[in-house]
């Protein structure tokens, strides 16, 4: 059997972290941050979808996740009455050790457990190419969500963590940034139906992208 420490993906994991070592902490030239629009200035125009909360974080929980910006909201469509949330995290810069926290962990240290996962692939209007998202089904007790996530900077979507990773890299020698977004949508699952709680989070996802583009740094 082979060994962790000797498995492909372990090597590239060590490649990674020994690269971001050298760049964030061994680069002189100062990095460029981007300056973006405030993500409470975000609006979803032209949608059936309307914000009915904007949740407050809790002071522990902001320090936690120690992100530059920061946008939680519950929207609704009055016409099917579906709910979906939206998270949105916001990272200027990652070279002082600030990077999103990755749903796959935070998940189940929250108690949901993931009981389905894969990647699923939703076209968005005006793009040649669709975008592909982390799908995860997670339940906790009687509860179950399907959630969405992935991350997002300089017009990418990424689905992988590793790739996001080595994206930091190669972003940071290139254009001397390292500025990203987690995005996150949740949506309940009611009487097992994931398939439509799936297709309730899709159509959200398709309503916000090209508007949410207009608040992180291109």
């Amino acid at each position: 059997m082979t060994s962790f420490s000797n498995s492909k993906s372990a090597r590239i994991l060590s490649g990674v972290l020994i690269a971001q070592a050298a760049l964030f902490y061994g680069f002189s030239r100062a990095e460029k941050v981007p300056a973006h629009r405030s993500l409470t200035q975000f609006q979803l125009e032209h949608s059936d979808w309307r914000m009915t909360q904007d949740v407050e974080m809790d002071k522990e929980s902001l320090e936690v996740l120690n992100a530059d910006d920061i946008l939680s909201r519950v929207y609704a469509d009055p016409k099917t009455g579906e709910t979906a949330t939206l998270f949105v995290a916001y990272f200027s810069t990652q070279r002082t050790g600030k990077a999103p926290h990755s749903p796959k962990n935070c998940l189940p240290g929250s108690g949901w457990v993931p009981s389905q996962s894969g990647v699923l692939t939703i076209p968005i209007e005006g793009m040649a190419r669709p975008i592909q998202v982390n799908q995860y089904v997670v339940s906790r007790g009687q509860n179950q969500s399907v959630v969405l996530y992935w991350y997002q900077t300089r017009n990418r979507v990424i689905a992988s963590e590793y790739s996001a990773k080595i994206y930091t890299v190669t972003d940071s020698i290139r254009y001397n940034r390292s500025d990203t977004a987690l995005v996150r949508v949740v949506v309940g699952v009611e009487d097992g139906n994931t398939a439509k709680a799936l297709g309730t989070a899709r159509s959200f996802v398709q309503s916000f992208f090209e508007p949410l583009k207009e608040y992180l740094p291109s």
